[in-house]
């Protein structure tokens, strides 16, 4: 037994020492892992000046710590890389301790005047500094510390790095610090990096020592010491000590962090910084520190003394000087060196748009609008090429590809520095203007103070909008420089304007931005793209490229989901952040290209829609054409949606639905993803089946309708644009854990951001793309067909332009009724007129005979505006409707007073041409001998007689019949075209069939079935149902000799009696609606087309 017991006994030993030896394999792996900072600085030391910049900005971005001195893993020089926080821009809310006021600040980092409290560990510690650190956050891990996953013992490249960070309050009450400020940890031993060390204290209003003891090293002691002598606040934490926090002298404190919890500490901590940082002891307490001063040591190198940024930025000063030279407003900056791209530029747009959508004399109003266009080109021409494009455009031409890059980013940097300032002051002119208005409006007495106040308030929102400025305004001059110059043709002493294409290439190759559409003008200027896009041909060969484009309302986080997606920098922040839209070209690596089959992909990034600072049918009209011009140029457009509830974002694409129906000769293939974002619930896309069948069914439901309108075969939304709701709908992670302007970003967005990017790459893996040139090409037809589109952006759905357009035919028979019985009058004056029996027509006759009409006509159009079933959508008409109505009864009735006025005064002419024929025809025959008798020397010469004669009877009859007031002209085009416009006709249509033609040969049709059918001369759905029971043949000759008949009869009416034209006219129209197509009227097709190229037939 005791044998067995020594056995078990031995076993017992033999197995614990085997367990206590797994410790050797532990190590051994951890000798194995790479500490995750490492692999930030080897990453950090291996890039050039751009990817750290980027990479800096990413990690402020995720609220993590960024480096601020960092020694150079071979030589050990001290490098303070400045450059990297050129694009870091820091915003808080600062509340006022007496006071409830907030006030925001948004600076520039390395501008930003904050204390900064630097912490140091002085020998070796049981406790992580970085960890305590973190806890003046409360939110989340900024600097990375020894209990982080991945964290190792060892590190190689952090010794000796000191980080900095910056606290950045809300304006609440739960801020741990009232005002921002930095914190700065160097990494390792204190003691150890002693010029790091000296630098941070000497530029810190407030230094953190932690110690294990200071009993126990006379260097810790005397470094102590030696601070405690000095002004500057010190705060000494002892790691073996349990004391609480004491103030030995002024600004001299020691707390204990022995058997303490982290809470405690921490909140000892931020109460003992804020008394020393806050306190009203004096200014001496309060150093400020800024990281543009850090450059000024001279035991340190900066990044920014390399020779490219160094010539970059020598270039870049020289237009920021320019810019600050006499103080001028940054609101005025644009006005007096970019002016071709404001007023005049703005004012060709508006002139160009309205070439196509003439009216009247069409011929010699295009003549009209084309002389103006020309004359602001000219203008453009003679202020092109100021002294700030001169300097810009110098650079860019003379400068390397490195330092061109340096140059442009030093140009941005200056120009956001300039607005960055004018900003802030406006922004508080805002607010306080703003309150003025709140307590005015407040007020029962509302003077003209009010009206005053309310009116600087809009300048100051006005000089908001003018004072944003960046480099897109400066490349958005050089494309209206180029475009002025190409289309004027003029010799110019600035020659090299034929040049800037290239040079905008190159740049688009590099992956700059360029502006695609004008956010401020709403224009492509199209001449300028194309020549930009064959220099991109020319310099990479008509490569493959897959259209990404986004499509969302403001504040969406379209442009963070671009950036996050490809690594992009397209602008970001609250608001308006982006005007009009961007194309960015993208490179396809190598790898990638086995999965895909073009080269390049250009993402298409926009303003978000529904802006606030656009107001009423503008935003409508804007929203829809944008999202028509975005969604027809994308291969693939992702719909991004802030939430669950897609409403917005559905009426929208009514639009762009019913637009492309309506822009038959654009052949296009557009498809689209739905993203929500900000998302919360992770079963969202299971319980959210229900809401995307009903997503569905409203798209289709709202394509049929589009297309029964537009006469088209569409089924579904997805005959138009490609769209599966059971894949193509994403959800997204919210952005932000927790509130800004201190939460990260949560790693759950990354992750559901990857995931739409794979199904964006799955999708393109099964595209071939388009070439550059079909993508130019794209552009053009598709704006091209925008600009002759007019009518359906200005309805916020489908439904709605279903109900105007029945209210149109409506309101035209409201008009029919009225215009018949304004005729009815008109013919019984006319013949009392030519029976003499009236020498004068009063207005108020006129309005007396047609206000029984008038007034039952109101009543019908009450009743339909208020018993319709899509009564809430009419609301919004009424009022124009009503006035419209009014306005038409007042303006024919004195169109008929004006034409029966010169009736009446044709009718005295003749009667008084009758009364002076016999004096006429003595004067004529005295004249007559007269010219006889001073001829007849040549009475043998009859063509010389006849040529005499024929000289002077003009003569004769403009002077017998100068008091007799002639006939007028008559503009039948015009008159035309007013009353087909008061019938609810649309003017695209009447121009449509009018430069058609068709009109001409509308005798010769015999078949009239072809005005039921589409452009593609296919019979739609609807039309098919009862194809049997068309027109016959009885009806076919009914409509041919109707047609004939009417012909006939208009044209021997007006040449009978010219000034009854019109009468001719509107009776055409009148018999033509009274014809009987019921047939087409029901199934919503275009008897319009068939009456429209009849009245053009008649009287064109």
């Amino acid at each position: 037994m005791s044998d067995a017991s020594d056995d078990t006994e031995i076993d017992d030993d033999s197995y614990l020492e085997d367990f206590l030896n797994t410790t050797v394999d532990t190590h051994k792996k951890e000798k194995a892992c790479v500490h995750p900072m490492d692999v930030q600085m080897a990453v950090f030391h291996c890039s050039d000046s751009f990817l750290k910049q980027m990479m800096i900005t990413k990690l402020s971005q995720c609220q993590y710590a960024l480096p601020l001195l960092v020694p150079d893993p071979v030589t050990k020089e001290i490098q303070f890389p400045l450059w990297t926080f050129r694009e870091i821009t820091k915003t808080w809310k600062v509340k006022q301790c007496d006071s409830d006021i907030v006030t925001m600040k948004s600076v520039p980092v390395y501008k930003a005047e904050t204390p900064l409290v630097s912490f140091f560990r002085l020998g070796s510690l049981s406790v992580s500094k970085s960890q305590l650190m973190n806890t003046l956050n409360n939110r989340h891990d900024t600097f990375f510390h020894r209990n982080c996953p991945g964290s190792t013992k060892s590190r190689y490249l952090m010794d000796g790095v000191a980080e900095i960070a910056w606290y950045c309050p809300a304006g609440k009450p739960s801020d741990a610090f009232n005002d921002c400020i930095a914190f700065c940890n160097l990494h390792g031993d204190a003691l150890l990096n002693k010029k790091q060390r000296d630098i941070l204290i000497e530029k810190s209003s407030v230094s953190v020592f932690l110690v294990a003891s200071l009993q126990r090293n006379i260097e810790i002691r005397s470094l102590i010491s030696s601070h405690l002598k000095a002004e500057k606040p010190l705060i000494c934490l002892i790691v073996d000590d349990s004391c609480d926090a004491v103030k030995t002298k002024k600004g001299k404190y020691i707390m204990g962090l022995k058997d303490r919890n982290h809470s405690d500490v921490s909140e000892q901590l931020k109460m003992i910084i804020r008394e020393v940082l806050f306190s009203l002891d004096g200014p001496s307490l309060k150093p400020s520190f800024q990281l543009e001063t850090m450059a000024e040591l001279s035991e340190i190198r900066v990044d920014e003394t390399d020779p490219a940024c160094q010539r970059g930025k020598s270039a870049a000063i020289k237009i920021n000087n320019l810019l600050k030279k006499d103080n001028m407003d940054v609101s005025k900056i644009k006005d007096d060196f970019l002016p071709c791209q404001g007023q005049l530029w703005h004012q060709w747009s508006k002139i160009h748009r309205e070439l196509f959508h003439l009216r009247g004399e069409i011929e010699m109003e295009k003549s009209k609008r084309d002389k103006e266009l020309m004359g602001i080109r000219e203008k453009q021409c003679a202020a092109s090429c100021s002294e700030l494009m001169q300097l810009f455009i110098g650079s860019l031409s003379s400068l390397p590809p490195t330092d061109r890059a340096h140059f442009l980013k030093w140009t941005q940097i200056f120009i956001d520095a300039l607005s960055t300032d004018d900003l802030s002051s406006i922004l508080q002119s805002y607010d306080e203007k703003w309150s003025e208005v709140l307590v005015l409006t407040n007020k029962q007495d509302k003077s003209d103070l009010l009206l005053k106040t309310q009116t600087e308030l809009e300048d100051i929102s006005k000089k908001l909008q003018s004072v944003t400025f960046g480099l897109e305004h400066i490349f958005r001059e050089m494309g209206q420089i180029y475009e002025a110059h190409k289309t004027t043709q003029r010799e110019n002493k600035h020659s090299d304007w034929s040049k800037y294409p290239e040079l905008a290439a190159q740049l688009m190759i590099s992956g700059h931005p360029m502006e695609l559409i004008d956010g401020d003008a709403g224009h492509v200027p199209l001449t300028w793209i194309s020549s930009l896009l064959d220099e991109v041909i020319k310099k990479l060969g008509d490569q493959r490229v897959f259209v990404l484009s986004v499509l969302g309302l403001q504040s969406s986080g379209k442009s963070t989901m671009l950036n996050t997606m490809f690594g992009l920098q397209f602008a970001v922040s609250a608001g308006r952040c982006t005007k009009g839209a961007f194309m960015q070209l993208l490179k396809v690596s190598e790898e990638m290209k086995k999965d895909l089959k073009f080269d390049y992909v250009v993402v298409v990034d926009t303003e978000g829609l529904r802006a606030l600072e656009l107001e009423g049918n503008n935003t409508l009209h804007h929203d829809n054409e944008l999202a028509t011009l975005v969604v027809g140029l994308g291969n693939l457009t992702l719909i991004n949606i802030f939430g669950e509830n897609p409403s917005e974002m559905q009426d929208i694409l009514q639009i762009v639905v019913q637009a492309f129906m309506r822009m038959k000769e654009v052949k296009l293939s557009p498809s689209c993803v739905f993203v929500h974002q900000n998302v919360t619930d992770v079963a969202a896309a299971e319980k959210n089946m229900d809401g995307k069948r009903r997503l569905q069914e409203k798209l289709d439901h709202m394509a049929k309708l589009a297309a029964k309108e537009e006469v088209c075969n569409a089924e579904c939304f997805s005959d138009v644009i490609e769209f599966d709701v059971q894949t193509d709908v994403k959800y997204c992670a919210q952005l932000w854990e927790g509130s800004p302007p201190m939460a990260p970003p949560n790693p759950g967005y990354s992750e559901s951001i990857q995931e739409v990017k794979n199904t964006i790459l799955s999708k393109a893996s099964k595209s071939a793309g388009i070439t550059l040139s079909q993508f130019k090409g794209n552009i053009e037809d598709l704006w091209t067909a925008l600009l002759n589109e007019s009518f359906v952006f200005s309805f916020k759905n489908t439904l709605e332009i279903a109900v105007y357009r029945k209210l149109e035919v409506q309101y035209g028979s409201w008009i029919w009724t009225l215009r018949g019985n304004m005729l009815t009058i008109e013919n019984q004056l006319h013949n009392r007129i030519e029976n003499g029996k009236l020498d004068e027509v009063e207005q108020s006759y006129l309005f007396k005979e047609t206000n029984k009409t008038y007034e039952e006509v109101r009543k019908e159009m009450t009743k339909y505006f208020e018993d319709d079933k899509e009564k809430e959508i009419l609301a919004q008409w009424r009022g124009r409707f009503e006035i419209k109505m009014k306005e038409f009864r007042d303006e024919h009735a004195n169109r008929v007073k004006i034409k029966l006025d010169g009736i009446i005064q044709q009718k005295k002419g003749r009667k008084m041409m009758d009364d002076k024929k016999s004096e006429f025809e003595n004067k004529l025959l005295q004249k007559s001998k007269e010219l006889a008798q001073k001829l007849k020397d040549k009475a043998k010469d009859e063509k010389e007689l006849e040529r005499q004669f024929s000289s002077v009877w003009s003569s004769w009859v403009t002077e017998l019949t100068a008091d007799t007031k002639p006939v007028e002209n008559i503009n039948l085009e015009k008159d035309q075209l007013t009353i087909l416009q008061e019938l609810g006709f649309e003017p695209a249509l009447v121009d449509k069939c009018k430069t058609s033609g068709k009109y001409k040969k509308i005798s010769d049709v015999g078949d009239y079935s072809v005005y039921m059918m589409t452009s593609s001369n296919q019979l739609i759905g609807f039309v098919k149902k009862f194809i049997s029971s068309g027109f016959s043949h009885e009806e076919q000759q009914q409509i041919g000799s109707f047609i004939d008949k009417a012909e006939k009869d208009s044209l021997d009416a007006i040449r009978s009696k010219p000034e009854e034209i019109e009468k001719g006219f509107t009776s055409i129209t009148e018999q033509m609606s009274s014809l009987s197509l019921y047939k087409l009227k029901e199934s919503r097709q275009k008897p319009e087309e068939i009456l429209i190229d009849q009245l053009c037939n008649c009287c064109w």
